[in-house]
């Protein structure tokens, strides 16, 4: 099974009010394990950079002055992600922002029922405890140690491990990337073949010839403690 994991980062939170979309990570899952195909790209967005915006992601009008427009890139991305369900950390927010993005290129919306949202699936599991990124990695023993600020393709690759963790994906056959994982097993012996003779048991008694050597040489041994 094919799946998406992505994370965007943006200059606000609300596509309707002219927030727009400058940074766009994408990993590839074959049965929950990564393929390392990736897709990253970074938009220039045509606006200013909010403050608040850029303290969280470090992304300035000025480094994304040069960078292609979403309208560049829009059908490799399609073409990346196929048909394949969409993994994300709070899924709303990014297919808002995804979709959004889209419609300004006149193209179809990507549909809310390939969604899985990470955010649902931590509720459910661990009810009542925190549900960022950094809280669930912190649950899984999941490294986040050189992520100093938010990135697109970073965070989707520490979100594949907390997807995986979440949905126990390291059980799911045995597969890597689509190719199953031969297993061999291992047939105990038959305690009696039928084609096989049935031998008696082999003597382990000494013979009287080996018990009158045995005692010679005990003779031979001078000092002994046993014979004291």
């Amino acid at each position: 099974m094919r799946e998406i994991v992505f994370d965007t980062e943006t200059t606000g939170l609300d596509p309707s009010s002219g927030d727009r979309m400058v940074e766009i990570g994408c990993i590839e899952l074959v049965n929950r394990v990564p393929t390392g195909a990736t897709f990253h790209a970074y938009f220039n967005p045509d606006r200013d950079m909010p403050e608040q915006a850029e303290a969280v992601h470090g992304l300035s009008a000025v480094f994304l002055s040069d960078k292609p427009r979403f309208n560049d890139l829009c059908h490799d991305l399609l073409a990346f992600i196929g048909d394949s369900p969409l993994v994300a950390h709070n899924a709303g927010f990014d297919f808002g922002f995804l979709n959004a993005e889209l419609a300004l290129c006149g193209l179809d919306p990507v549909c809310l029922s390939r969604m899985v949202d990470t955010v649902a699936l931590a509720k459910r599991r661990h009810p009542g405890a925190k549900l960022s990124l950094d809280s669930l990695c912190s649950r899984y023993g999941i490294d986040r140690s050189h992520r100093v600020k938010h990135g697109a393709l970073l965070d989707a690759e520490l979100l594949a491990q907390v997807y995986v963790e979440l949905t126990d994906g390291r059980q799911i056959g045995l597969e890597l990337a689509g190719a199953v994982v031969e297993t061999t097993v291992i047939e105990m012996p038959q305690a009696v073949r039928a084609d096989r003779p049935v031998r008696p048991p082999r003597p382990h008694a000494p013979s009287a010839a080996e018990r009158a050597l045995h005692a010679a040489f005990i003779e031979g041994i001078k000092g002994a403690i046993w014979a004291a």
